[in-house]
């Protein structure tokens, strides 16, 4: 997992509440295992109109929004099913980062897993974000984790809080697979004392 450190990069705006798991990606594209390509699928039914062309005001058919690392949105973000395959496709699409006043418990779980920061604000400065970056194409924030901070070029400072553990997992890269692997000494030695204690139980060996 790519370690998230700072990140400073393009904001796009999904001004929705309650957009729930099955409208970041649908179910036609959860028969793969992948965690690439999946951006076509990404909000899939928002991005077109009933004759199936882009609706251009879609944000992610807006010229302005192409290459945005971080999404800003509104509360409950990511409700509904537990499927991993949300936080893919918006990784696939390039975003690291996503702002809202809440998230859904699941998929908040599953962003940290899968590389993403979801950072909680308070309402009124998720508005304040939303109304500079309406007013300003080519928007960035700078999103600091160690300071757990989140910075933009109108000198607006917004402090986040984050679990320690999550926040040592993300600055080192490390998934449920990596923190494992810290240990994998341990558990080779673990692996041999059981071979030698109990053969038996390894009888392809």
């Amino acid at each position: 997992m790519q370690p998230f450190t700072t990140l400073t990069g393009l904001v796009a705006l999904l001004d929705r509440v309650n957009v729930d798991t099955d409208q970041i990606i649908p179910k036609q594209f959860l028969k793969t295992i992948k965690r690439t390509g999946l951006k076509e699928g990404l909000f899939y039914d928002w991005r077109r109109k009933a004759d199936g062309s882009p609706d251009p005001d879609f944000f992610l058919n807006q010229a302005r929004y192409q290459g945005a690392a971080i999404l800003l949105t509104r509360d409950n973000f990511g409700c509904g099913s537990s499927r991993e395959h949300a936080p893919w496709a918006l990784l696939d699409q390039g975003f690291r980062c996503l702002i809202a006043p809440s998230f859904a418990d699941i998929f908040f779980n599953n962003c940290f897993q899968n590389g993403i920061l979801p950072i909680v604000l308070k309402p009124d400065e998720v508005q304040t974000l939303f109304r500079e970056a309406a007013e300003s194409p080519g928007y960035q924030l700078t999103v600091d984790l160690a300071a757990q901070s989140v910075s933009s070029p109108r000198g607006s400072r917004f402090r986040f809080e984050i679990d320690s553990f999550r926040k040592d997992c993300l600055l080192n890269g490390l998934d449920a697979i990596g923190l494992s692997l810290k240990h994998e000494p341990a558990i080779a030695a673990y692996e041999a004392r059981r071979k030698a204690e109990a053969p038996w139980l390894f009888p392809d060996l």
